[in-house]
């Protein structure tokens, strides 16, 4: 859907500086973001099987510094695209809030920040060497003087005030997701669509436009849909573009478009290498290894048959991929095996031959432009 030159209804899948610079100018009403934390950690989808598959990386080479700037960057746009009337929430934790609360005041201007919102919850560790560490923090900015905002109550806990309502304060107790929880998808850092709600519910109206520009899962995308909003979600995983779009199926949205997947060869081979990976078990509707096995040359399984697949973002594969290969099958007591790569060189075919012929091992050699010739 197409709102005041603004297409909604939109995820956008690639680089969110990128696709940014492309909005028009005061063209959204509410941006909720949730970046990477400067956690340096790798985060992965667990999936039910107990497999894991590698979303996105959240280490910077460089230190802190690269990593504000590169922040930086991306709210300038947020900055850029939001309404005058509009106002944005950043969620950060305990890595980086101080840092990107600096930035959001040069950018915004300090006196249009309006809260530091406390999400406290009760799941994480513990440390016998600090306080545990049991909240993040969302920074809430005004981009004008006039902004929309509409107080939300919620039950009260007190016995003095049991049965009434009250307004909602800037520390907000609302759990994590457990594992039984019907909303989980296995995704990380996946936030409860209970925190959404009270941000989207509080500061936009009916009809507003919602924009996550890091969007991961989709929940903000799922909230904005079912309270009535629209929303455009922007998140450089093909993966977690696809998740969201059967999500945002599953709660009756239709007629979503992913924009900017990769499609041809060179789109491919400049994607991440765990994306590329990622994008080719996803495409032969295989299961992701998990860490044993990918650590050992297995990136991935067939679903039906369960035969391994091993995952090359090259050219010219040769026989000592295909030899290697080899005892990654005999490990998992298989004689099917699949390598994907954009090509092969002949040592390849031929010791591909050898294994069949001498040893009974069935080893594939798939070019990614034929793909769907095989699965």
């Amino acid at each position: 859907m197409l709102v005041q030159g603004t297409e909604t209804g939109v995820i956008y899948c690639g680089d969110n500086l990128e696709v940014l610079a492309k909005f028009p100018e005061n063209s959204v009403d509410l941006i909720y973001a949730d970046p990477p934390f400067f956690s340096n950690k790798n985060y992965e989808i667990i999936w039910g099987n107990g497999a894991e598959m590698k979303v996105y990386e959240d280490r910077w080479k460089g230190g802190i510094n690269v990593y504000i700037e590169w922040m930086k960057e991306r709210l300038w746009q947020c900055y850029r695209v939001l309404k005058d009337t509009g106002s944005m929430y950043l969620h950060c934790d305990w890595h980086a809030s101080h840092r990107l609360r600096v930035a959001m005041d040069d950018i915004f201007g300090e006196k249009k920040f309006q809260n530091e919102i406390i999400w406290h919850y009760g799941l994480g560790g513990s440390s016998r060497s600090r306080w545990q560490r049991k909240h993040d923090t969302i920074l809430f900015y005004s981009k004008s003087n006039s902004w929309v905002f509409n107080p939300i109550m919620i039950p009260a806990t007190s016995q003095r005030m049991k049965g009434q309502l009250k307004k909602e304060d800037d520390v907000w107790d609302i759990p994590t997701i457990n594992n039984m929880a019907k909303e989980r998808l296995g995704y990380p850092t996946q936030k409860p669509e209970d925190l959404l709600k009270p941000i989207i519910q509080a500061s936009s109206n009916k009809g507003d436009i919602i924009l996550d520009p890091f969007c991961g899962c989709g929940t903000t995308l799922v909230v904005a849909h079912q309270l009535g909003r629209k929303w455009i979600g922007i998140d450089v995983s093909p993966i977690a573009c696809n998740l969201m779009r059967d999500r945002l199926n599953k709660v009756g949205a239709s007629d979503i478009r992913i924009i900017g997947a990769p499609k041809t060869i060179e789109e491919l081979k400049i994607l991440e290498p765990f994306q590329f990976q990622n994008w080719v078990i996803d495409r032969i509707g295989g299961v992701p290894s998990g860490k044993k096995s990918a650590d050992m040359g297995i990136d991935g399984f067939t679903f039906m048959a369960r035969d391994p697949v091993q995952v090359k973002q090259s050219e010219g594969i040769g026989r000592n991929v295909v030899d290697n290969f080899e005892t990654a099958i005999r490990r998992e007591h298989k004689a099917v095996g699949y390598i994907v790569a954009f090509s092969f060189v002949k040592n390849a075919y031929e010791e591909a031959a050898r294994a069949r012929g001498e040893d009974g091992l069935d080893i594939k050699l798939v070019r990614v432009d034929e793909i769907d010739k095989y699965f």
